[in-house]
């Protein structure tokens, strides 16, 4: 059964986004279909990527319109630390902000390093002002629902294709509430393989091995419940019925799941792949979310890591010059139009603008690719709007580099910090005159030489200050006849 839609605010929202930006034909109203018509379980949590697949879509476009939907209170954005062992969601916060670090399976019992461009996932749920679906008050769904399509997600795929939830769930034995205060008991009958038993809350977790003849009756194992627990109590029973005796000493409901493993069955080396979803890289290179979600910071004192980002830095050459020819307001100005000019170009090739430098630009991008490419569209930009000025007013300077970083909240904005930075910032101040360097990294990345076409390329290898080794810097020429 659907639930029922406000219909009158639905109308208002729409209506608004379909001012937002320019969008593809029909696509607000395939949108406005699938709020209206869809399960609850389709818009919980919704796949920006997997929605865009399914109806032959832009990915881009669909981030872009789950982002001005969100923004205008069509939907919430879900941020998940996932596991990439279990699939569990071990965390889900509603807010950046409320990312850290680390974080540790309950299930596996494994602890790992948060990184946006792995297991941090952006989804999207239906706004319960919109339309109330089940899913906005998980603790009325059945414990079943609830661990299984709240706490895990359907995006992990074993190699025949199915989720491994489902895989998980056929495993299952019992999912279970236990009332606060109170002792619950679990029955099972089992002959063989491993018991794991888990709490999606890490306050129990337990690991039985069958082994040996049959018992002759009802095997009790008591379960601790309460603490916080960071690895199984392994035990071993034998084949039979067992009996789970979980005293809830906290003053809040609990859930506990039973899973009965076959023999040789390793939980912690299932082969699982994900389909592609949006992460936490993906969505902080892009524009749309950096303009609409300036609030969004990220209060781990140590940041989040990123594992490979690649960073653009711009620069005009003699603008001191510049405002003193044509006067502060017109220069000002002129470097308005060439920020608005770069944010385009920028967007249009999947980055995003991180922060301006007095008239210099920093700019992060999924790819090396998408960066060079942005590169040489800016320079054939800066140079079509110079043959609108009655002097060539605006001369780009480019440097382009990638690898790992740390993303902060800088002054109150979403930034990156570490050697990446530094490496990249001291690439562009490299280039002179309509010059673009790139790292080696960046020039031997996929898809780059491709873009270079008959550009003549020269290398050298310079010592950069702040940087240990020396580092090979590539200079792409505008055309051969610019050497």
């Amino acid at each position: 059964m659907v639930g029922a839609v406000n219909e009158p605010l639905l109308d208002e929202r729409l209506a608004a986004l379909e001012q937002a930006r320019a969008w593809s034909p029909r696509l607000i109203s395939r949108l406005e279909n699938h709020i209206r018509s869809a399960d609850d379980l389709a818009l919980f949590r919704i796949n920006a990527f997997s929605f865009a697949r399914e109806r032959h879509l832009a990915e881009n476009e669909i981030i872009d319109l789950f982002l001005h939907a969100t923004a205008l209170g069509l939907f919430s954005m879900d941020w998940s630390l996932i596991c990439p062992q279990c699939c569990c969601v071990v965390e889900s916060f509603r807010s950046l902000k409320s990312l850290h670090n680390h974080y540790h399976c309950p299930f596996c019992q494994v602890g790992y390093d948060a990184a946006l461009d792995e297991y941090i996932a952006v989804a999207f749920t239906v706004s319960p002002t919109i339309r109330k679906i089940a899913f906005h008050d998980p603790d009325q769904l059945s414990a079943w629902d609830k661990f299984f399509k709240t706490q895990n997600t359907a995006d992990g795929l074993l190699p025949d294709g199915q989720p491994l939830v489902n895989a998980k769930a056929a495993l299952a034995r019992s999912v279970t509430y236990l009332p606060a205060g109170e002792t619950t008991s679990i029955e099972i009958e089992v002959d063989e393989g491993t018991v794991v038993g888990s709490c999606p809350l890490g306050k129990a977790a337990i690991m039985v091995s069958i082994v040996g003849a049959p018992a002759p009756g009802p095997q009790i194992v008591p379960v601790a419940y309460g603490a916080e627990v960071r690895v199984h109590d392994v035990q071993e029973r034998a084949p039979g019925k067992i009996v789970f005796t979980l005293a809830n000493n906290t003053s809040e409901r609990g859930m506990f799941a039973v899973a009965v493993l076959p023999p040789g069955f390793d939980m912690g080396r299932a082969p699982v792949h994900f389909v592609p979803f949006l992460n936490g890289k993906r969505l902080l290179t892009t524009q749309a979310f950096r303009d609409l979600f300036r609030s969004e910071v990220i209060k781990a004192r140590e940041g989040i890591g990123i594992k490979d980002i690649t960073l653009l830095f711009t620069d005009l050459k003699g603008s001191t010059a510049l405002y003193d020819r044509i006067g502060d307001l017109n220069a000002f100005a002129l470097v308005q139009r060439h920020f608005d000019l770069l944010q385009d170009v920028v967007a249009r090739h999947k980055g995003a603008i991180i922060k301006t430098i007095g008239d210099a630009v920093m700019a992060a991008f999924l790819e090396p690719a998408d960066a060079v490419a942005a590169a040489l569209s800016m320079r054939n930009e800066i140079d079509a709007f110079n043959g609108t000025q009655a002097d060539r007013a605006l001369i780009l300077k480019i440097g382009i580099h990638k690898g790992a970083a740390i993303a902060v909240t800088l002054n109150e904005r979403l930034d990156y910090f570490g050697q990446t930075v530094n490496i990249a910032a001291r690439v562009q101040q490299l280039a002179d005159a309509d010059e673009i360097f790139v790292s080696e990294d960046v020039y031997s990345a996929e898809g780059v030489h491709a873009l270079l076409g008959s550009r003549e390329v020269a290398s050298g290898v310079f010592k950069l200050k702040g940087v240990q080794q020396d580092l090979r810097v590539f200079r792409i020429a505008k055309d051969l006849a610019a050497l």
